[in-house]
């Protein structure tokens, strides 16, 4: 059991590495705020590619997280996450020949704030003799389900953001991506 949990734990680490890569990848090199030497590397089909894969083996290592621990009833919201975080990852890898609009990646990045909103209260009312742990997990499931929230916004037309790629669309999917890779590696 010791060693299923270990094993768990370092693809939860390993998935958290790439949520942050994602997220550094986003705010400092694709934001129009980004470093200027990181983004002339960054205007490429190659790069887009690159930001793809990294979100698919996030997501994989998620899944496999989740399936690892799959005899726990609350493991389905981790694998939903990541399946959302791959579905995500082939859309920006696979989809760059074609227009993806931001609405269809903030409906998947909705379900994936959902689930791992879901993961971390269930996580949270599991720690109940770890009163500290269980209340900032719980608290980091509502932000996360606050952050769907802006996101289905956007999905919605709740929240109006400009036609083109505006600093306002990086800046909420870096968050998210670095809020999520600190949600994961706490969990």
């Amino acid at each position: 059991m010791s060693q299923k949990l270990t094993e768990r734990r370092s693809l939860l680490v390993l998935s958290s590495f790439f949520h942050a890569t994602f997220s550094f990848m986003i705010l400092l090199i694709w934001s129009p705020d980004g470093l200027m030497t990181l983004r002339r590397f960054a205007h490429s089909r190659s790069s887009i590619e690159h930001l793809g894969l990294v979100a698919l083996t996030a997501g994989v290592c998620t899944v496999a997280a989740g399936i690892w621990n799959a005899r726990e009833a609350y493991s389905w919201p981790l694998m939903l996450n990541g399946l959302g975080c791959s579905a995500l990852g082939i859309m920006v890898a696979f989809g760059a020949t074609r227009h993806i609009t931001f609405r269809s990646l903030a409906l998947v990045i909705a379900v994936m704030a959902v689930s791992i909103g879901v993961y971390e209260v269930t996580t949270a009312q599991k720690l109940r003799g770890h009163r500290i742990d269980g209340w900032l997990l719980a608290a980091a499931g509502v932000v996360s389900v606050g952050f769907a929230g802006v996101f289905l916004g956007f999905v919605f037309g709740w929240v109006r953001l400009d036609p083109s790629p505006s600093p306002q669309t990086f800046h909420w999917l870096g968050s998210y991506f670095g809020f999520s890779a600190i949600c994961i590696w706490a969990t």
